[in-house]
């Protein structure tokens, strides 16, 4: 269809009115096409006459509604049906979020469709395409909507189309290997996106590496692959190195019990061992993890009195405090109070000790804290079932030694080794001044914005190939790099 041509249906012998392929919604920023939509519709076998509309039921909410008139009198067409049937001709955005079947389509006198009698539609009716049908794919659709924190899903919806990437896809493997006791590999998320495809994958998957559990502490804890790189560098640059640490400032409002946050800072330190953990060198120079006591463990966070003009020298100076791991806790706090009602916290917490996904955890268990400790309680929680002492020891034990040829962590090591053997040891790029001979990490952010129309492309383009945006976007940029004389072995760092 042309832009401007009337989209009608021959029925009985007679032309009945449909709609306008000029007709345009906008929905979630695309700009579409209704008779695109309408015309893949009429396509159906089963479908005799439809039209589509962009419906607002709930404010702020525009979702793509189509009405159909099946072909056969008195019959129902299935909703999800023919969403996919769409889906296989429209890109994920143009597929109505609600199929309602009509006997007729109501018209006006004009023998237009009477958009304004046509009946909302049951959004949640339209969303379960199909339920699970045995106990796996219910256990599935259950992770599957805590993952993308959604209400339902249906097994054969697209992970990624409701919103999916590759962390989540991360985090539903984990959830399967422990609850299925199964080792799914990550690209199975890519090549079987819905539950009815992922349940095949689970039975044909091999067992799960050993459980996660409280393990024997031996005299001398090794670190984690990951806490053994931090150490090194901290150890090659100085205490005085701030690379790793990651600052949080707070502004907080309101009346505030120093001594209750003091002791709800404590009380999570006591609660993670990770956050009282120093690394001193062991035999051969080889480090180990130290988790010092518990017993009237107190945090030091000193509190100073500022002027609202201080605040920002205030917070870099607490942030580029320098750790020594070998003696010290990986987490200290400074208090800024501005006001009676006004202060800023400030915790730095090194990197050996946390990451982006710890800083949920750490600001729900220093809120529960606070709650708990500003009416004289302590706070309730039960006891972590790990701590990451014992998650050092699993992954030595599961990767095993690099002095086995067999082992995890040797095979690993020999395929990366074959994979990195020809990486350059620069990037040759038109930079606008000489590189530094010693790095000095300042950086700069380059904002670049992406509107509607590019990001329905990127998504498109992303459903089309299998892969998710983050992945067509990462493979743009290197393609500009190499364009602009970096050649064809390029790596890139992803945070």
């Amino acid at each position: 269809y042309r832009t401007g041509d009337v989209v009608r249906r021959r029925r009985d012998g007679q032309l009945e009115y449909v709609g306008r392929a000029d007709e345009q919604v906008k929905v979630r920023g695309f700009r579409i096409e209704l008779g695109e939509i309408e015309a893949a519709l009429l396509s159906h076998p089963e479908v005799a006459q439809t039209t589509v509309m962009a419906r607002e039921d709930r404010p702020g909410d525009k979702r793509l509604v189509a009405y159909v008139v099946p072909s056969q009198p008195g019959t129902f067409l299935d909703s999800g049906q023919i969403r996919q049937y769409v889906g296989e001709l429209l890109p994920e955005f143009m597929v109505p979020a609600a199929v309602v079947t009509l006997p007729e389509l109501p018209l006006t006198a004009h023998r237009k469709v009477d958009k304004h009698a046509l009946p909302a539609p049951d959004y949640v009716e339209a969303r379960r395409v199909r339920g699970p049908r045995d106990a796996r794919e219910e256990v599935l659709c259950a992770v599957f909507a805590e993952v993308l924190g959604v209400e339902r899903v249906g097994i054969d919806d697209s992970f990624f189309e409701l919103g999916g990437h590759s962390l989540h896809a991360t985090r539903v493997i984990s959830r399967i290997r422990a609850v299925f006791g199964m080792e799914v590999p990550p690209r199975a998320m890519f090549e079987a996106p819905t539950v009815a495809q992922l349940v095949a994958r689970i039975a044909d998957a091999q067992g799960a590496r050993t459980a996660l559990v409280p393990a024997r502490r031996p005299a001398e804890i090794p670190l984690s692959f990951a806490q053994r790189r931090l150490w090194f560098l901290n150890r090659l640059e100085g205490p005085e190195s701030v690379t790793y640490n990651m600052p949080i400032a707070l502004r907080l409002t309101g009346q505030l019990d120093c001594d209750a946050l003091r002791a709800a800072l404590s009380d999570v330190v006591v609660r993670h061992e990770s956050l009282r953990t120093v690394f001193p060198e062991g035999e051969d120079g080889v480090p180990v993890q130290r988790v010092l006591d518990a017993t009237d463990y107190m945090v030091e966070m000193p509190v100073r009195q500022i002027g609202e003009e201080e605040v920002p020298e205030a917070i870099a100076q607490a942030a580029r405090h320098g750790f020594d791991l070998t003696a010290e806790t990986p987490l200290r706090a400074s208090l800024f109070g501005l006001s009676d009602t006004t202060h800023v916290l400030v915790v730095v917490l090194h990197h050996i000790a946390g990451d982006g996904w710890s800083m949920a955890p750490l600001a729900r268990d220093v809120a529960l804290a606070y709650e708990a400790r500003t009416t004289g309680r302590t706070p309730g929680w039960e006891p972590l079932p790990v701590q990451y002492a014992d998650y050092a020891l699993w992954q030595q034990d599961v990767l095993g030694e690099e002095s086995d040829p067999d082992s995890m962590i040797s095979r690993q090591l020999m395929y990366w080794k074959q994979q990195l053997s020809t990486l350059p040891g620069q990037l040759e790029l038109p930079a606008d001044r000489p590189r530094p001979a010693v790095s000095s990490h300042r950086g700069g952010t380059v904002p670049v914005a992406v509107d509607a129309e590019l990001h329905q492309g990127l998504v498109h383009l992303a459903r089309e190939s299998g892969a998710s945006v983050f992945m067509v976007v990462r493979a743009a940029f290197a393609a500009l790099l190499s364009r602009m004389g970096a050649g064809a072995d390029i790596p890139i760092g992803t945070p």
